[in-house]
């Protein structure tokens, strides 16, 4: 006997309600969007503009408010203090963007400022670790890549297994791999690219009539660049951290998308009613409890 959270006959009307749905992602998609174009593009964190990570410990707790208005210094730009670790160890991580300065101009200058707020022998500097500009843009670089790839790889899977185009499938996935080598070759930044390569996929979706695979590309861009217009108008940097987030967000969209799909599959060739919209509603139905039980206890 499975366990159930909504029943399985519940019928909710989704298709009816997509109306409002489009309005509410149409408003969340232009808003970070015009915040990204306004911007330049997301605010990128240490891993991928490069920087200082310091590992401070104090000898007592201490509010952050103070340590930020101790190291208010031009040696430390872009300064960003969080707690770190456990509240009892008394630690703080001290983030600072970089400006050609060195690792022994930040730590003399992250001393100086804590020894005059707090006084000597208070607090002692634990790790310090330099992310040179270098090897943030080649992770910045590699990170954009593996969202593109798992985004092209998705497509190419939908469209096999749904539509039972693999033919067409592989041809879609060698053109855009085509098309990035040559964006490659000509040196175009490899946010362009990327950008490029995912409209060529969707136009690509529409020219061959892979109507999954467009469903499912619409939902992960969808999906991915709601929370990353949020980071942008709330001001917060991208990292490493960041991106192993919307990577897992990619993975539960995909997940739910194919359990839709498939059952969706199922009653089209059950053939449970002459009206797609019926078909649509039934299946989001019937697979909502293993959605949502899926989705929160992993």
């Amino acid at each position: 006997m499975s366990f159930e959270l909504i029943r399985h006959d519940t019928s909710i009307d989704f298709v009816g309600l997509c109306k409002y749905a489009y309005v509410l992602s149409a408003v969340l998609l232009i808003a970070g969007t015009l915040s990204l174009l306004f911007k330049g593009g997301p605010q990128y964190g240490i891993d991928f503009a490069g920087g200082f990570n310091v590992q401070v410990k104090f000898s007592q707790d201490a509010e952050l408010d103070k340590v930020r208005g101790a190291l208010n210094s031009p040696v430390l730009p872009g300064l960003v203090v969080q707690d770190f670790g456990d509240a009892a160890d008394h630690e703080v991580l001290l983030r600072v963007s970089f400006a050609d300065q060195t690792t022994n101009q930040v730590r003399d200058a992250v001393s100086a400022g804590l020894d005059a707020q707090f006084g000597a022998g208070t607090h002692e500097i634990q790790r310090l670790e330099m992310v040179g500009p270098k090897v943030g843009a080649d992770l910045r670089e590699k990170a954009l890549q593996a969202i593109f790839y798992a985004v092209l790889l998705i497509a190419t899977y939908i469209s096999g297994r749904f539509e039972q185009k693999w033919m067409v499938a592989g041809l879609m996935a060698a053109g855009l791999s085509t098309v990035v080598y040559v964006l490659d070759f000509l040196n175009a930044p490899t946010s362009i690219s990327v950008i490029a390569a995912t409209v060529a996929t969707l136009v690509l979706c529409v020219v061959l009539r892979l109507k999954y695979a467009l469903g499912a590309m619409v939902a992960l861009i969808h999906d991915v660049m709601i929370p990353l217009g949020f980071f942008s108008i709330m001001n917060k940097d991208v990292d490493l951290t960041i991106i192993a987030a919307l990577l897992t967000i990619v993975g539960y969209s995909l997940n739910d998308t194919i359990i839709v799909y498939d059952r969706i599959r199922e009653n089209l060739r059950a053939k449970v009613s002459p009206s797609l919209d019926t078909v649509i509603n039934r299946s989001v139905n019937q697979t909502l409890s293993r959605t949502i039980i899926t989705s929160g206890t992993t």
